[in-house]
């Protein structure tokens, strides 16, 4: 036996078992995964490139860092693939692509899962327990689904480097983090600002703005309770009224500093009596009606009387009131009504109250006008002195009590707190809205103001713009669109976290302001210059980690008392900072590899979903642009979203997407793979995961490139022939089959270097069709034939060509199906691995660019007319009389008219140039139908007159193409033009347009000769079908014997030829009557017909 060269599913003993027809996928990638670990293929794929001159012949990868202390779900599966095809593919290229794996260990989620574990809920508690302690919890956590990870990285099929990861907690790590810091503090891009930012109160810490943009679960929906209340102005015209105000954060009304309204808007002042006694309040004029019901006692009512006075917002400016409480009575240059343009009439009354310390426009606001900020919430959200009754209260529970203050007070209760006398609650509601969450604890946010280290990002915005214009992003739309928009609208970053276990902000001030001094480390050096020491943990290794940095203390040099001390600030940096100084850390540089990043940077290639252009590929960009002024990578493919089978976010409690490991053991790691990489997701849509699609690869795939290799190694095995690499043939079907290959290699070459990997997974799958269901159906006959000695005359050619094709396919697809091209090639060639072989190159294939087309063009008459077949019920055995194709190159279609009529099972074909014909002298006749539907907004009443003409005749096609009926042009998707017959004519013909122009008429007449035929054929299949059953080779000779219904047996001795010479029958009876032979296997026929075959092999003489 000659093929499998090797078969890696199968013991050495078992070697000459051969392919199997059924492939076990899941099987055939543990048996490859065993090899690859026992034979260092991976190791070998990248030792055997040579890195070039200064790394000139490297492929830079870099593999974002995911947390590991969670398990592997299916977006880091998608990503992962991603990551893997692309080494692939570069190393088959040529180039040496190391891939070191990367684990991103600081930040919330190792301290949320450390405090879970030793049941911690503050940071007081944290504190009380150490903070040493507490670190070297999430340092455990960090890292305790590690061997997890790479188990399930290796099941997948893709290729890392394990051995040689990095990880951000590492001092190596570390210490080019604090380089990068020092780097933007010294160019003063580093500054502490007191800003009003996104906080959790849960975990104590401020985030980011980009971090709110991240995770599409940030902002979920949210029931608040809102308010309007009346502040009693105390002051010039309008003393005595209200202005009204509505807000959705009840619990920042303690902190209030002044009314905020449009210079432009138009306020009206309405008189109402509704409570009792007649009071003022002042309200934007548009939003008066959705007030009064409360107003005026009817949500109807004219108010037009009401009006007491009108007036634009800026006329109110200066103007006085009390404020809701009385906390901060007498506050300086407050209780205001100050100007603000960004207040709008869309909601709420058209005022604005302003808590400076909680909003960001609020701040920018009381900033400006004087009014110092006011923050009565501790680090924890609670209330802190001097709000005396909500002391100690989260805010968000603090609300139901301000309101119930505010109520008594306006009732004229006792029970009414601190809220200032003739402050009016007017109305209470709920409201609806989406509100950012925390996104590592889930708990809603607040907006604070807090002290804060932040990137100048403002400052050097342009470049960051400049920048993105020399980055390749897939899909294109990105670069201008999701992540341009973003830079342009680029806030300051804060990048320290008050918390524990993270990288130090490496800042040292004096605790004595009367001697004020900082100082900025950048390197374990400079530390040990200034300290006399770095930083060890209890091992005695140099740790950059709390509570280790925060021991070395020194005399401030600054202070002539010599009584301050220098003292490092507490915060630890943003974990988005790690992640952005990753190209850095990874290779501890500038310390080390000074020279290899200089030649290795920016990367060539990364890749995660569409949630990273607020994340990584922006904290990348930032500090690439801020310290070299340039990308700090070339290409980066962004993919959507994988969904569960219902289309909602995957959820374990639902159970709604398919686990993975059960997958990977039912349908293999490749199905995965394909499902996922030849989808839209990877042009930036989303992916609804469902077992059919899976499974929908294998047979798109898998499957044909599986039945393929089958084919051949059986026929080859029976023809004891060791085919070779050859493109000599000269038969015409190997001619377009060899040039498909090169296009095809074309393709996916110029695919996969544009970083389009759907595209590739489209080409290559299209190609597995023309394989399979033309070169192999139309050739079969070619690989087993009988000669005139009864010998096998097999067609060599064929197996070359084959044998070629499949060779070069799987070099083609190796980094798309790593594990089914791996078992196929290495059977074919008995080599090592596809993975250490170049990646095919098109011009060792032959060009035919004219058969190309001119078979093309065949292969599309041929499906045409099949679907034409399927729709009249017109079964493909059952031969006809003929078939008209009119086509625009009719002459080179020409030499195939027999392949047509055999492919269609015709007995004539007849081909017409399209320029010489017209479908009315094939009793054909174009039909318009207008969409209603879809042109009636565009044309609206006029469209009836389309639709007039379309059934009236009054319709035309321009030469360009264009539609017009009635005298009314139609763009695409307005109308559909179908070919039909005309009225009156033959019902025997059925007609169909071709793809690329003309069309097909197919005579549908069954005639008693034709239907015999049908019949005969059925038989054969019956019999092949009967050999299979049997278990015979495919070069046994049978004798037949057919009992069945009186048409069964007439076409049986009718046709008894040709059955025997597809069947390798040497003997052949049929007789009619329904008895059943012996050992006999019924066969299915068509139109009721039936009949029972038995066979047995006959052994050569």
């Amino acid at each position: 036996m000659t093929y499998p060269k090797v078969d890696l599913t199968a013991p050495a003993e078992q070697q000459a078992a051969g392919v199997s027809s059924t492939p076990n996928f899941p099987a055939i990638e543990q048996a490859v995964l065993r090899y690859w670990d026992a034979d260092g293929t991976f190791r070998a794929s990248v030792a055997q490139r040579d890195a070039g001159v200064d790394g000139a012949n490297e492929f830079v990868f870099y593999d974002g860092p995911p947390f590991a202390n969670g398990l592997p779900h299916y977006g880091h599966l998608l990503t992962g693939y991603v990551k893997d095809i692309v080494p692939r593919f570069q190393t088959m290229r040529g180039k040496k692509v190391e891939r070191r794996f990367g684990w991103d260990t600081h930040g919330l989620p190792a301290e949320l899962e450390a405090m879970r574990q030793l049941g911690l809920k503050t940071k007081d508690e944290i504190l009380e327990m150490g903070i040493d302690k507490f670190n070297a919890a999430a340092r455990a956590s960090v890292l305790k689904y590690t061997g997890e990870w790479e188990a399930y990285v290796n099941r997948m099929g893709r290729w890392v480097d394990f051995e040689n990861d990095y990880k951000t907690l590492n001092a190596t790590f570390m210490e080019s983090v604090l380089w990068v810091f020092k780097q933007l503090y010294d160019k003063g891009l580093a500054y502490q600002g007191f800003r009003v930012l996104p906080y959790c109160w849960n975990d104590e810490t401020p985030l980011s703005n980009h971090e709110l943009r991240m995770d599409d679960d940030v902002y979920q929906m949210r029931q608040d309770p809102a308010v309007t209340v009346g502040f009693r102005c105390d002051s010039g015209e309008l003393e005595g009224a209200l202005f009204l105000i509505w807000t959705t954060t009840p619990w920042t009304l303690p902190s209030n500093l002044a009314v905020m309204v449009h210079p432009d808007i138009d306020y009206v002042v309405v008189e109402s009596d509704v409570t009792g006694s007649t009071e003022r309040y002042v309200i934007a004029e548009p939003r008066v009606q959705a007030y009064a019901k409360e107003l005026f006692g009817d949500a109807k009512a004219d108010w037009s009387d009401k009006v007491v006075r009108r007036l634009k917002g800026r006329e109110m400016f200066g103007a006085t009131y009390t404020p809701p409480f009385s906390y901060y009575l007498g506050h300086e240059n407050s209780f205001r009504v100050v100007e603000a343009d960004f207040v709008t009439t869309t909601d709420g009354t058209g005022l604005v109250h302003s808590a400076g310390a909680f909003g960001e426009d609020d701040m920018m606001v009381t900033d400006r006008e004087g009014m110092a900020p006011v923050i009565p919430v501790g680090p924890n959200g609670r209330f802190t002195y001097p709000v005396g009754e909500y002391e100690g209260m989260q805010v968000f529970d603090a609300n139901p009590h301000i309101i119930d203050h505010l109520k008594a007070a306006t009732r004229g209760e006792g029970a009414s707190g601190s809220v200032s006398p003739g402050t009016v609650l007017l109305r209470r509601e709920t409201y609806d809205h989406s509100y950012p969450h925390c996104w590592r604890c889930r708990n809603p946010l607040i907006y604070m103001a807090v002290s804060s280290w932040f990137v100048s990002v403002t400052e050097f915005k342009d470049k960051m713009l400049a920048n993105n214009q020399q980055i390749n992003w897939v899909p294109g739309n990105v670069k201008d669109g999701q992540f341009g928009k973003w830079l342009e609208n680029a806030r300051d970053w804060s990048i320290s976290r008050n918390r524990f276990w993270g990288s130090p902000i490496p800042i040292w001030k004096s605790d004595d302001p009367q001697y004020p001094r900082i100082d900025v480390y950048g390197s374990f050096a400079e530390l040990e210059r200034d300290f006399g020491r770095v930083p060890t943990n209890a091992d005695g290794e140099p740790d950059l980690h709390r509570p280790y940095i925060d021991e070395l203390t020194r005399p401030n040099p600054d202070d002539p008392t010599g009584k301050s001390t220098m003292r490092r600030v507490e915060d630890v940096m943003d974990v988005w900072f790690d992640s952005g100084s990753m190209p850095y850390g990874q290779v501890h540089y500038p310390f080390e590899n000074a020279q290899w990043f200089e030649h290795h940077y920016p990367a060539d290639f990364i890749v995660e979903y569409i949630g990273q252009t607020r994340g990584w590929f922006y904290t990348l960009h930032v500090l690439a642009s801020a310290l070299f002024d340039r990308p700090a990578f070339e290409n980066v493919i962004c993919h959507g979203i994988v969904l569960g089978s219902d289309g909602q976010k995957m959820s374990k409690s639902l159970r709604n997407y398919p686990d993975v490991n059960e997958v990977f053991d039912r349908d293999g790691a490749d199905a995965m793979r394909w499902f996922l990489m030849s989808s839209s997701i990877l042009r930036g849509g989303n992916l609804i995961v469902s077992e059919e699609g899976i499974r929908g690869g294998v047979r798109q795939v898998m499957l044909p490139l599986w039945s393929s290799w089958y084919f051949f190694s059986l026929y080859a095995n029976a023809a004891g022939y060791e085919a070779k690499w050859s493109t000599a043939s000269q038969n015409v079907l190997d001619r377009y089959l060899l040039a498909k290959t090169r296009d095809l290699v074309t393709q996916v070459t110029a695919y996969l270097d544009e970083y389009d990997v759907a595209s590739a997974c489209e080409a290559t799958a299209g190609f597995a069709d023309v394989l399979t269901n033309w070169y192999i159906r139309r050739s079969r006959d070619r690989f087993w034939s009988v000669g005139k000695d009864g010998d096998n005359g097999a067609d060599t050619e064929a197996f070359d060509t084959l044998y070629t094709v499949l060779e070069t396919l799987t070099r083609v697809a190796a980094p798309l199906l790593p594990f089914t091209a791996e078992q196929v090639w290495r059977g074919l060639t008995g080599g090592r691995s596809v993975h250490l072989a170049d990646y095919p190159v098109a011009d060792d294939l032959p060009a035919d660019d004219a058969l190309v087309t001119a078979m093309d063009r065949v292969r599309a008459v041929c499906s045409t007319t099949s679907s034409l077949r399927k729709a009249e019920g017109l079964r493909v055995r059952l031969p006809l009389g003929g078939l008209t194709v009119v086509v625009p190159d009719a002459a080179a279609v020409q030499p195939f008219a027999d392949l047509i009529a055999d492919e269609v099972n015709v007995k004539k074909v007849d081909l017409v140039d399209l320029a010489s014909a017209a479908e009315e002298d094939f009793g054909l006749t174009r039909r318009l139908t207008v969409n209603a539907r879809a042109a009636g907004p565009r044309l609206g009443k006029d469209v009836q007159l389309a639709i007039k003409g379309s059934k009236s005749g009054d319709w035309s096609v321009a030469d360009d193409g264009t539609v017009t009926s009635g005298g009314l042009a139609l763009v695409e998707g307005e109308y559909t033009l179908e070919t039909v017959v005309a009225q009156g004519e033959s019902g025997s013909t059925a007609p169909a347009k071709l793809p690329g122009g003309g069309f097909v008429v197919l005579d549908t007449e069954v005639t008693d000769a034709l239907r015999a035929e049908g019949v005969a054929r059925d038989v054969i299949r019956g019999i092949q079908q009967a050999r299979r059953d049997a278990a015979l080779d495919v070069s046994d000779r049978i004798s037949v014997a057919i009992v069945g219904d009186e048409p069964v047996w007439q076409a049986v001795l009718e046709h008894q030829g040709l059955i025997m010479g597809e069947t390798l029958a040497v003997q052949l009876g049929a007789a009619g009557g329904d008895q059943v032979l012996p050992g006999a296997t019924p066969m299915t026929l068509s139109d009721g017909l039936s009949a029972n075959v038995a066979l047995k092999k006959v052994e050569p003489r």
